[in-house]
């Protein structure tokens, strides 16, 4: 599967590990802009998000939304700010 950041501007960006095979601690705060929150997705992925997007009124991603929710990862009003990272679990190192 892709390895892909979705920004809030609606664009979509194929993404690889710098260091190689996986991603590391630092290199997931930078794309998200700070600490790191996992969230699984029912295929198989994960869905890397800033932990404090929301404390830090990050924008609106509505793309991250619209996958979380149909993968059933967020309920009801819910919604995901900042730019994510998706991948597979096994990515991260």
């Amino acid at each position: 599967m892709e390895r892909q950041i979705i920004k809030t501007d609606g664009t979509t960006v194929n993404y690889s590990p710098k260091a190689g095979a996986y991603y590391e601690l630092e290199e997931l705060n930078q794309i998200v802009g700070g600490c790191i929150q996992i969230i699984s997705l029912h295929d198989g992925r994960i869905m890397v998000i800033n932990d404090d997007g929301k404390l830090l009124e990050l924008p609106y991603n509505w793309e991250a939304t619209a996958i979380a929710q149909e993968q059933g990862a967020i309920f009801g009003n819910d919604f995901i700010v900042g730019d994510v990272l998706i991948c597979m679990e096994e990515d991260i190192l």
